[in-house]
């Protein structure tokens, strides 16, 4: 059966993160924890935020998220939540952020480590109501992670797992795209590379859900035509709110589930944190959409020509080469080699591509032999 629910409240507008006090009041949040990054502190955005809060200088901040959120980060965030008796939380940052702050969400206020949280654990079910309220303001236009279910962490053993529960959801989701205007071409292009990973790859996932569909679409549609303006001419408003519109679709079409690109770089990024989850995600999609090509299925070969027409291509029989072109133009790398990764890692890669969730949403079941292939193929 098919999940389609759409539950997060979004202002989405040039300015909405004035709106951030009248959001906490709505939410019953008075004491929130902040949750960001040392790059956002740094960049200024953090004291945007703050100022539009009463007695904003004086609430607590974890600002030590690291670029691929970990368990560790998650225990330290725990303490000052409970240490400062707070009622809530506001997210500022990209999906590492978000990401922690849903995973401090959940543990402040339920018994027992992240790792049993875990979907691939059994979390799903021991995760409440009890979630502590969360407002997330994204900075960065990839993840979504703004309006997604669910979160990635690395425990402690060095697996990157997907927390995920509709109470992981913020309740509130306030994207600003003047945030995202002095965001690093090389940050803008991973990260747009990433929302548009999430569209293509949820539409492919063959769960019923035509919203969602139409919704993927549309971000693929908006992201393609503007990402290499957004990185090319950052200051370019029209092209970062299509970008934030982007990344938040591709999050929003989730629920029909992800497939191999990210059980891929779920299980790579946990091995080597440093890499970024959205370059990962462009070096893998040619070869996994080729993978997924040869289901020849009516309904996939359907897919694959609804993607060409949302992307201006003539024929889906382009998509794997354009979408090379497109990182190589934005100047990513293209090849796992070219990141320092080597094929002894592939047999680690592997078992946690066949254990991650996302696996089991493919349209095309893939072996360890697949898995194989596609790493060869992405060096």
């Amino acid at each position: 059966m098919s999940l389609i629910n759409y539950i997060t409240q979004i202002q989405f507008e040039a300015g909405a993160v004035s709106l951030l006090p009248a959001e906490c009041a709505r939410m019953g949040i008075q004491r929130p924890l902040i949750v960001t990054d040392a790059g956002v502190r740094a960049a200024g955005v953090l004291d945007t935020v703050l100022n539009t809060l009463p007695g904003g200088a004086e609430l607590p901040v974890f600002d030590r998220t690291p670029s691929n959120p970990n368990e560790t980060a998650v225990r330290e965030a725990v303490q000052m939540y409970r240490q400062h008796e707070c009622d809530g939380i506001i997210a500022v940052g990209g999906g590492s952020s978000i990401d922690l702050a849903k995973g401090v969400a959940v543990c402040a206020t339920h018994e027992g480590p992240l790792k049993s949280f875990a979907v691939i654990e059994g979390g799903l079910a021991r995760i409440t109501a009890a979630t502590a309220p969360l407002i997330a303001i994204p900075t960065t236009a990839g993840t979504g992670s703004e309006v997604g279910r669910g979160a990635i962490l690395i425990l402690d053993d060095g697996r990157k797992v997907g927390v995920i529960s509709p109470y992981v959801v913020p309740k509130v989701a306030i994207c600003d795209p003047q945030l995202t205007l002095g965001l690093p071409a090389g940050l803008t292009a991973a990260t747009g590379m990433d929302a548009i990973a999430h569209c293509l790859e949820t539409f492919m996932a063959p769960a019923f859900n035509p919203p969602a569909d139409g919704i993927a679409l549309d971000g693929l549609w908006r992201a393609w035509r503007h990402i290499e303006r957004a990185t090319r001419e950052p200051s370019d408003l029209e092209a970062r709110s299509n970008m934030m519109s982007a990344s938040l679709q591709g999050a929003l079409a989730f629920q029909k589930g992800l497939g191999c690109v990210h059980s891929l770089s779920h299980a790579l990024g946990g091995i080597n944190p440093r890499l970024h989850h959205g370059t990962l995600n462009a070096i893998f999609l040619p070869a996994v959409i080729r993978f997924n090509r040869q289901a020849r299925t009516v309904q996939d070969e359907q897919k694959l020509e609804r993607m060409a027409q949302a992307m201006g291509l003539a024929s889906g029989d382009q998509i794997e080469q354009v979408i090379l072109n497109m990182t190589r133009a934005l100047g990513l790398p293209t090849g796992l080699g070219e990141l320092g990764v080597t094929p002894d890692l592939f047999p680690r890669i592997i078992q946690g591509a066949l254990a991650d969730h996302s696996h089991r949403t493919n349209p095309r079941e893939a072996s360890a032999e697949d898995y194989q292939a596609l790493l060869e193929e992405s060096m």
